[in-house]
């Protein structure tokens, strides 16, 4: 295992696919993978956050794992809500970045084989999402149906 490094981001998982949400303070990263969380226990699909606004990212096995902090474990906060309970997991491997997607412009549709980098060594498939998504999860699903799988 390598040495953990900290980024600002949500992690949570879908059964067993994690999402990593990374993007600038604002963006709605923790609540929009609270929506998903939510969508998929409505789906019937377990999942659970693993991390909100701080994550350590490591390597083990070959697999970019996610850890939470024990202070803020099971905890998410939801903006201009408040620090609310989530049922949680200490860490999960990560399988996905969920970036901002861009809604006009020249990046509106981003690149096949869109890759998150985030250290040497450290890059996952990147999805796209729009923070005003109404049904992110969906939205993820349809990019990469091997979510929730």
């Amino acid at each position: 295992m390598g040495a953990a490094f900290n980024v600002n981001a949500t992690a949570i998982v879908i059964n067993r696919t994690g999402l990593l949400f990374v993007g600038p303070s604002g963006w709605g990263k923790s609540m929009l993978a609270f929506t998903c969380i939510t969508e998929a226990k409505r789906m019937g699909l377990a999942a659970l956050l693993v991390a909100d606004d701080q994550v350590f990212l490591s390597k083990r096995d070959g697999e970019i794992v996610a850890e939470c902090p024990p202070a803020i474990s099971g905890l998410i906060e939801l903006r201009g809500t408040g620090i609310v309970k989530c049922e949680s997991a200490p860490l999960a491997p990560m399988h996905y970045a969920v970036l901002p997607g861009s809604a006009s412009g020249e990046n509106r549709l981003p690149p096949d084989n869109d890759i998150a980098h985030f250290a040497e060594d450290f890059s996952l498939p990147a999805l796209r999402l729009l923070a005003n998504a109404t049904v992110p999860l969906a939205i993820l699903m349809a990019k990469a149906p091997d979510i929730g799988r």
